[in-house]
C-alpha cells in the first residue's frame, strides 16, 4: 500500500521530528483548521514591515532583531500587518538574538489567531524551507499522477457502450462530487450519484442552467445553488450550445480543472455525435411518417420495431404541431429521449405541415408535457386505427389551427367546421345578414342580436331562452316577432334559423 502524501501545512512541519519545531501559541487559542491551512512556501525576514515582499499563504521566519526595544503595541502592529497580508504562520528562531520566544509576540499572535512556532537554534531556516518545498513537490507530483490516472479512467469509460454516462459517472467518482448533465433544453438527463441533489437545489439549479443556455455563449462559472457550491460548464460552441455540465464542488485546483476540461470535451463530442445521429433518425422518421400517412403501415411497423421497439398500439391519436416546431432540435431531442425511456407509447416524424405524432392513450400525456414545456400549439385527433391516419392527421391540423395554445382536441374544437369555412367572404355576408338587427339595437336600445343568439343556442326553446335572458316568455315572443319583421324572415323554418346561426357563429357573436 502506498504511503499517503503529506499536505503542505504547518501541522505537517510540526510533525517532522528532525526539524524540532514547537507551537508557541496554544492550539485552543487558534481558529479551527488554521494549522491545516496549505502553505505556498517559506520566507525569512527581520524587517519591521516585511509585508511588501510577502504573498498570501506563506510561513514567515524571523530571528526577532526588529523586536529589541519592542513593547506590546509594537508586537500587535507587526502581527496585524502580517494578518492583513495573508501570512499563514510565523516562525521565531530562538537562541540567535535572544533566548526563547517573546511573551509579547506570543500574546499578540494568540489574540490575532496567527499560529506562532519556535524554530530551535539547531534547525536552520533553510531546512524548514527545504522541507516545505519537498512536501509541495510531492503533493504536486501526487496531484499530477491523480490527474493522469483520472484522464486514463475517463478515456476507458468513454469506450463503453454507454460512453457518455460512464464518463460522467467516472468524473463524479474521481472528483468525489455530484455531476449532472443538462441537455440543450435544460433537462437533467443524467446525474451521479442518482438522486443526491435535493429537490429545492435541483429546481434552483435548473433555473441557473436555463439562464446559461438562454445567453447562448460558451462559459464556465462558479455559483451557489441553495447552499451548494456548483461549477457550470457549457457544452458545444457559442450559439449552438448542446447542454451544460454541472459539478457540485467549490473551487477546483489546476489538475481537477484539467480533468473537467477533458470531460467537457468528451461530453461535447458525444453530444455532437448524438446530434448527427438524431438528424439521421429524423430523416428516417420523416420517411416512415410519410409512409404511414399514405397507408403503407407494414414497412413502417417493421422498421420502427427494429429501431425503437415498435409503433404505438391501436387505437391511436394523431397530433400535429406547426411547421416551425418540426425543425426545433430541442423539441425533437426531448421527444427522442422520451421514446427511448417510455418504449412504444409514441412515434413522431416531421412533415411540411408540422411535426406529426402518433400516440397511444398513455402517450398523449407525453404530448401534453411537451406542449407545456416548449409552449407549443398542438392539435389532437380522435382515436383511430392505422388505416385512418391520414384523416386523423387532417383532424389534428384543424384542431391545431383553431386551437388556443397547448393541446387542442378535434372533438372539442368549437364550431370547427364552421370556422374552417369562415373566410372573409363568409364574414362579409354574415355582417350584411345581421346588419338590420344591429342597427335596430343601436337605434332603439334593444337586444335583438342577443335574444336571437340565446334562442338559437337553446335549440329554439322559448322557455329556456326566456329563463336564460331573464325575461318573461311573452317578452321573448315579442322580440322574436320584431326580429322576423326587421329581417323579413320566418323563424319557424329550419333553413332560416340555420342561416342566422351560421352568420352569428362566423362573426363570433356569443352570449
Amino acid at each position: 500500500m502506498s504511503r499517503p502524501v503529506e499536505e503542505p501545512t504547518l501541522r505537517t512541519l510540526l510533525r517532522r521530528g528532525e526539524l524540532g519545531l514547537r507551537l508557541a501559541t496554544e492550539e485552543e487559542q487558534l481558529p479551527p483548521d488554521v494549522l491545516d491551512r496549505w502553505l505556498r512556501g517559506v520566507h525569512s525576514s527581520d524587517l519591521a514591515d516585511p509585508t511588501p515582499f510577502l504573498s498570501e499563504d506563506l510561513a514567515l521566519l524571523t530571528t526577532g532583531t526588529q523586536f529589541l526595544d519592542a513593547d506590546a503595541a509594537t508586537y500587535e502592529d507587526y502581527v496585524a500587518r502580517l494578518r492583513i497580508r495573508g501570512v499563514a504562520a510565523l516562525g521565531f528562531g530562538t537562541e540567535v538574538v535572544r533566548d526563547g520566544v517573546p511573551e509579547g509576540l506570543v500574546a499578540a499572535c494568540a489574540a490575532a489567531g496567527l499560529p506562532l512556532f519556535e524554530v530551535p537554534y539547531r534547525t536552520p531556516f533553510i531546512a524548514v524551507a527545504r522541507t516545505t518545498a519537498q512536501v509541495l513537490a510531492a503533493q504536486e507530483y501526487a496531484r499530477r499522477s491523480w490527474a493522469l490516472d483520472a484522464q486514463r479512467a475517463l478515456s476507458l469509460a468513454a469506450l463503453r457502450d454507454d460512453g457518455l454516462s460512464a464518463t460522467l459517472d467516472e468524473l463524479s467518482r474521481r472528483l468525489d462530487a455530484w455531476v449532472g448533465l443538462f441537455d440543450a433544453a435544460g433537462t437533467l438527463t443524467h446525474q451521479h450519484p442518482a438522486g443526491a441533489m435535493p429537490t429545492a437545489a435541483r429546481t434552483e439549479l435548473e433555473s441557473e442552467v436555463a439562464g446559461v443556455l438562454a445567453r447562448g455563449t460558451r462559459a464556465g462559472a462558479a455559483t451557489d445553488v441553495a447552499g451548494h457550491a456548483m461549477q457550470l460548464q457549457t457544452l458545444g460552441r457559442g450559439g449552438h450550445l448542446r447542454g451544460v455540465l454541472a459539478i457540485g464542488a467549490a473551487d477546483l485546483d489546476a489538475e481537477a480543472r484539467g480533468v473537467v476540461t477533458m470531460a467537457v470535451a468528451m461530453a461535447g463530442l458525444a453530444l455532437e455525435q448524438r446530434r448527427s445521429l438524431l438528424r439521421a433518425r429524423g430523416s428516417l422518421r420523416a420517411g416512415l411518417t410519410a409512409s404511414l400517412l399514405e397507408g403503407e403501415v407494414t414497412t413502417a411497423r417493421r422498421v420502427a420495431r427494429e429501431m425503437w421497439g415498435g409503433l404505438p398500439a391501436a387505437p391511436v391519436r394523431v397530433a400535429m404541431t406547426d411547421a416551425a416546431t418540426a425543425h426545433r432540435e430541442d423539441v425533437t431531442e426531448w421527444l427522442e429521449d422520451q421514446v427511448e425511456r417510455q418504449g412504444d407509447l409514441l412515434f413522431f416524424g416531421r412533415t411540411e405541415a408540422g411535426l406529426v405524432l402518433v400516440a397511444s392513450p398513455a402517450g398523449v400525456e407525453l404530448l401534453r408535457r411537451a406542449a407545456d414545456r416548449f409552449t407549443l400549439t398542438v392539435g389532437l385527433s380522435d382515436p383511430v386505427g392505422y388505416d385512418a391516419l391520414a384523416a386523423a392527421a387532417g383532424q389534428a391540423r384543424i384542431a391545431r389551427d383553431h386551437g388556443s395554445g397547448g393541446v387542442s382536441e378535434f372533438a372539442r374544437t368549437s364550431d370547427g367546421l364552421v370556422r374552417a369555412l369562415a373566410g372573409e367572404d363568409a364574414r362579409v355576408l354574415a355582417r350584411a345578414e345581421l346588419a338590420p338587427l344591429h342597427d335596430y339595437d343601436t337605434t332603439h336600445g334593444a337586444q335583438l342580436v342577443l335574444t336571437l343568439r340565446t334562442w338559437l343556442d337553446q335549440d329554439a326553446s322559448h322557455d329556456r331562452a326566456a329563463q336564460a335572458l331573464g325575461v318573461h316568455r311573452h317578452t321573448l315572443r315579442a322580440r322574436l316577432a320584431t326580429i322576423e319583421r326587421v329581417l323579413g324572415t320566418d323563424l319557424s323554418a329550419f333553413p332560416e334559423r340555420a342561416r342566422l346561426w351560421l352568420a352569428l357563429t362566423v362573426l363570433g357573436e356569443t352570449v
